[in-house]
């Protein structure tokens, strides 16, 4: 199976129900795996064998379902092209501006026409020619077919597919009263025979379209600030770059830099993409992308990121990664991912909104049967029935969930988190225990040299000589205590030799060949696995893990000659902040290789009451799958590469570092700085979410299961009050606009800062 991946933009929805139709269209073709439609960002994320079928035949399946849909390119991302939806969104939103002026205008008529009939009384200001039904037929006439035709068009492609919508609820409402009042219009006499007052409803399908017009303007505008934090993004990248081609200095458009092109950076000026510096030094500032406040030291050798702001230097950098590829890219795209998918809370609105319209429609009939059999009053059950169609609308509910969803995942990317779906962010708010690495996540992953005590001294410079031997093994080693045995040596001037037979024992140490002596340097465990005595050292190497130290031997033919201890400071942060997630009521667990006694004392440096020390790379996910078997819902916090597995098995993975793209993989969170406040930041802003989602989701289903009885006239036999159908189409409007006003409000969130 060939598994793609593609993100469309999606045209024509208009509420709920049409999402789910879309979703059922895309998932009949064959060869699709994966659909999720979010009505609120307008996207569709589709997971596909391209040896089945292709994204035209999905392009196909959509517009067989009366909407379209084009695909997302990521070379779109940050060259400008992507101004083409806000273009759209400003276009539609120009269109809607001039239906509503319209629609107002006659509306306002109509309504002033309407007066007398409405409160019986004779308004000498309102001329008597305003009172012709034949005029009120001719001006609503433009507002029920031209600013409403949106609504039947959307109805007759929904009836087509054997579906119905909130179009259809609209349509069915507007030309109820617009087709009765034109049949009084004509036929007056045959209502005065039933003995019925010829009454006309022209003012109700005028206002009603307008209004609903009117929260679909404020809806298309509100919508658009939910992608507010994609557009800043975006807008963060240079537009040109001050390249150096044959001796030359020249400013070209960021389009035409190349891999490999070098670039000078003046102070004050944005970064033009990602590289690697190569001549002079500066501080830059990544607060934009990465969340850091304070500023980077940068020289040869350290990797810039576009984007980000020069503050002090000059320097030339040669660049690494450029247009999609680029770090700020990656993130975009991430964001839009993530603001495209669905979290579990929306299955429920996604049920209701499925039986919701059917249901609407089977009420509305319902309504008008018993009002007109009942009470034998057509004007109450005309009313009632319009109401019941207009004030049902499934789009509070659809847009409850993905609006809030925008807002969240848009805000942790302007605070340095990358969150990679709406599943993610959900279940952080559920967390009970937080497990963290030590290396590199508590600590700041730079181990040093600080101890190193040989069996036979330093005569005739044997501790040299050892030393020569364990960093000539080290270096052939990823791990960062290799690193730090590896410039220890280096700083003592010690040139490395050539290794044969090298092997790593995950979790235990290495070994190897060093002048046809077989070197291994390791834990004291594995010395004792080995076989290798370690009881010359003993004393010291209970001195020094008392300190908190990591100590690895040194054994040179099965005999221990000498230990290294190393020592990897804390983050600043570590303390503060592990404080702060045990007052939120975390359970925070630390998870290391190291012995128990070193373990716990670090623990207790930053107030960490549970350690599991000792376990091996390869043990970490069994760990966290242990933890989970307490029935506990747990996040692993690591690096992101070595913690892979880890961050896989935990119920949410927070990769913590640089924002690789193999952190971003591993993990379903994302925390671009090293700075451990990102982990209570990311919770925060997933309880602020969901809290901010369950408020939408009473909202919405508050106002139908209160607001439907009402339009359909329960209240009328207790207390003889009836909801007209304009206050209906009003409420209707409201109540979208409100979600979506209720879901910016995430906008001002800001995270609490630690203890």
């Amino acid at each position: 199976m060939n598994k793609n991946n593609a993100t469309l933009k999606l045209r024509g929805m208009s509420c709920a129900s049409c999402a789910n139709s879309i979703e059922d269209a895309i998932q009949s073709v064959p060869g699709v795996s994966e659909c999720s439609v979010n009505f609120g960002a307008e996207l569709a994320s589709v997971t596909y064998d391209s040896e089945k079928t292709d994204l035209e035949a999905i392009q196909d399946a959509i517009d067989a379902a009366g909407y379209s849909g084009q695909p997302v390119q990521e070379q779109d991302i940050l060259t400008g092209d992507d101004d083409a939806e806000r273009k759209a969104r400003i276009a539609e939103s120009r269109q809607l501006t001039r239906k509503v002026w319209i629609g107002g205008i006659i509306s306002t008529i109509l309504v002033i026409g309407s007066l007398p009939a409405m409160t019986g009384l004779h308004i000498p200001l309102i001329p008597m020619w305003l009172h012709n039904f034949w005029l009120q037929a001719v001006l609503t006439a433009p507002v029920q077919f031209w600013c409403g035709k949106s609504f039947y068009i959307n109805s007759w492609k929904a009836l087509k597919r054997h579906a119905a919508t909130m179009d259809t609820l609209i349509a069915l409402g507007t030309s109820a009263a617009y087709f009765y009042s034109l049949f009084v219009t004509v036929f007056p006499r045959f209502l005065i025979a039933q003995g019925l007052s010829p009454s006309v409803y022209y003012e109700v399908a005028a206002v009603v379209i307008t209004l609903i017009l009117l929260g679909k303007l404020f809806e298309n505008r509100a919508k658009g600030q939910t992608s507010e934090a994609i557009r800043k993004l975006m807008g963060l990248q240079a537009r040109t770059a001050r390249i150096i081609r044959n001796g030359k200095e020249m400013e070209v458009p960021i389009a035409e830099v190349q891999i490999g092109d070098v670039i000078l950076v003046r102070p004050g000026e944005k970064i033009p993409t990602d590289g690697e510096v190569i001549e002079g030094s500066s501080t830059v500032d990544e607060a934009m992308v990465t969340g850091e406040s304070v500023a980077v030291k940068k020289q040869p050798g350290d990797e810039v990121i576009g984007a980000t702001i020069n503050k002090t230097g000059s320097f030339k950098f040669r660049t690494t990664r450029v247009g999609k590829d680029t770090f700020l890219a990656q993130i975009v795209k991430l964001v839009q991912q993530a603001q495209g998918s669905k979290a579990p809370i929306q299955r429920l609105s996604d049920q209701v909104t499925g039986w919701f319209v059917p249901a609407v429609i089977a009420i509305a009939i319902a309504t008008f049967i018993i009002w007109y059999n009942f009470m034998g009053n057509v004007t109450l059950a005309i009313i009632t029935t319009v109401g019941v169609l207009i004030i049902a609308c499934p789009c509070a509910l659809g847009l409850a969930t993905p609006t809030s969803i925008m807002v969240g995942t848009g805000k942790g990317a302007e605070n340095g988190i990358l969150i990679k779906g709406a599943d993610s962010l959900e279940l952080a708010h559920k967390l009970q225990t937080i497990v963290l690495d030590k290396t590199g996540t508590l600590t700041q992953g730079k181990p040093t040299v600080t101890d190193f005590i040989t069996v036979e001294g330093t005569a005739n410079n044997n501790e040299l000589k050892l030393l020569q031997l364990a960093a000539s093994i080290e270096r052939n080693s990823e791990h960062p205590i290799a690193e730090a045995v590896v410039q220890y040596a280096q700083s003592q001037a010690v040139d490395l030799t050539v290794v044969q037979n090298f092997q790593a024992i995950a979790g235990s140490g290495v070994q190897g060949n060093v002048s046809n002596k077989l070197v291994q340097v390791g834990t004291r465990r594995w010395m004792s696995e080995l076989g290798i005595d370690t009881q010359a050292l003993k004393s010291r190497w209970d001195r020094l893990e008392y300190l908190g130290k990591t100590v690895i031997w040194i054994a040179v033919d099965g005999k221990v000659q000498g230990i290294m201890a190393i020592s990897d400071a804390l983050k600043p942060s570590s303390a503060r902040v592990v404080q702060t997630l045990q007052k939120l009521g975390l359970e925070v667990v630390m998870l290391t290789g190291d012995n128990q006694r070193t373990a716990e004392i670090i623990a207790r440096e930053v107030g960490i009451k549970r350690v599991l020390a000792e376990v091996r790379p390869d043990q970490k996910a069994a760990t966290v799958e242990q933890l989970q078997a307490e029935e506990k819902v747990v996040a692993m916090v690591g690096d992101g590469i070595n913690d892979a597995p880890a961050l896989a098995q935990a119920d949410v993975g927070i990769a913590i570092g640089t924002g690789t793209d193999i952190a971003i993989a591993a993990s379903d969170i994302t925390l671009i700085s090293g700075d451990l406040q990102g982990i209570v930041t990311a919770i925060q802003l997933s309880r602020a979410t969901i809290r901010n989602i369950r408020q939408n989701l009473f909202f919405a289903f508050i106002y139908n299961v209160a607001g439907i009885p009402i339009a359909a006239g329960i209240l009328f036999p207790f207390f003889g009050w009836l909801l007209s159908p304009i206050i209906a189409g009003a409420a209707m409007a409201f109540s979208s606009v409100s979600v979506v006003t209720n879901s910016l409000r995430l906008r001002s969130f800001q995270p609490k800062a630690t203890v």
